[in-house]
């Protein structure tokens, strides 16, 4: 099985080529690679792609950027196996990860979406375990090896807080074409579309073995958005929507963790110093306002 492996560019050169070697080091040789390039304004990076010597790469670059969602869409129109990756192009795929996918995607050939198992480093490489990461590993399914979450625990689950990691996602290209990644989110399409797979009859396959690192550093968008409140308010829309449809699903637990969503408000909490320590009081108010305020459609 060839698994689809998307890779939107913008960002850093280093990071990028480690993300491009990562993908050119796997053991299963059953892979596509795409990389498409955003409009980044550093020339080289496309250069260095374009030498690649490699049937299996190719390398696009947008006629205008088209930031991450639309950037996400064009994505999603170039695949062309039935499961496809939107890797991150600071991440790193260990050398197993095709292999370990592909013998999922074989297994659970009906499954929404696999996530892998996944461990985060920091901007040098390094394995990093920050305070967002370990709340996010307690919201993991319970229990060991491969796990299949569906329906209404699916989505309480993602809804206590989202213990995925987006860049690692192993889609189904035929279901998530059944949906669109939405423009008017920036940082979290990816728990959009996994509520939307979730309420479409979609699974979520769980696996322990770690085969991707995710980045975590202070330049990522999630980053660069969270003390402004910026990222937290298009969390509340997700939220309020959810709380929403899920109610008129009867998913009365999904529901619920929809409207106290307590993870995102404690992080939200967190930020607040950054805000008041950057002289922010629009950012402050935005983020006081997730944490003490109920979630509604804006």
């Amino acid at each position: 099985m060839t698994l689809d492996i998307m890779m939107p560019f913008y960002g850093r050169i280093d990071h990028f080529k480690l993300a491009v070697q990562s993908v050119l080091a796997q053991t299963d040789p059953d892979w596509r690679l795409v990389i498409v390039d955003d409009v980044y304004p550093d020339l080289s990076a496309g250069e260095w792609a374009s030498a690649i010597d490699d049937p299996r790469v190719t390398y696009l670059r947008n006629e205008e950027n088209l930031r991450p969602s639309r950037n996400y869409r064009k994505c999603v129109s170039l695949m062309e196996h039935p499961f496809a990756v939107i890797m991150g192009c600071d991440d790193i795929m260990l050398p197993g990860y095709v292999a370990r996918v592909n013998t999922l995607a074989s297994r659970f050939p009906n499954a929404a979406v696999i996530q892998p198992g996944v461990e985060v480093i920091d901007s040098d490489g390094g394995l990093h375990r920050p305070l967002a990461d370990r709340v996010k590993a307690l919201y993991e399914p319970r229990g060991s090896g491969v796990r299949i979450l569906e329906g209404p625990s699916m989505a309480k689950s993602l809804l206590r807080g989202n213990w995925t990691y987006f860049p690692s996602l192993a889609w189904n290209v035929e279901r998530l074409r059944r949906h669109e990644f939405r423009v008017d989110l920036d940082v979290v399409q990816d728990l959009a579309m996994l509520l939307e797979l979730a309420k479409d009859g979609g699974s979520l396959v769980v696996d322990d073995e770690v085969v991707f690192q995710y980045r975590r550093h202070a330049e990522s968008v999630s980053a660069v958005t969270a003390p402004d409140g910026s990222k937290f308010a298009q969390e509340r829309v997700v939220f309020a929507e959810a709380a929403r449809d899920l109610s008129e699903l009867g998913w009365h637990g999904a529901a619920r963790a929809a409207r106290l969503h307590l993870t995102s408000r404690l992080h939200a909490a967190a930020d607040l110093p950054k805000a008041v320590l950057a002289k922010d009081p629009k950012g402050f108010r935005s983020l006081a306002r997730h944490t003490f305020g109920p979630a509604r459609v804006e």
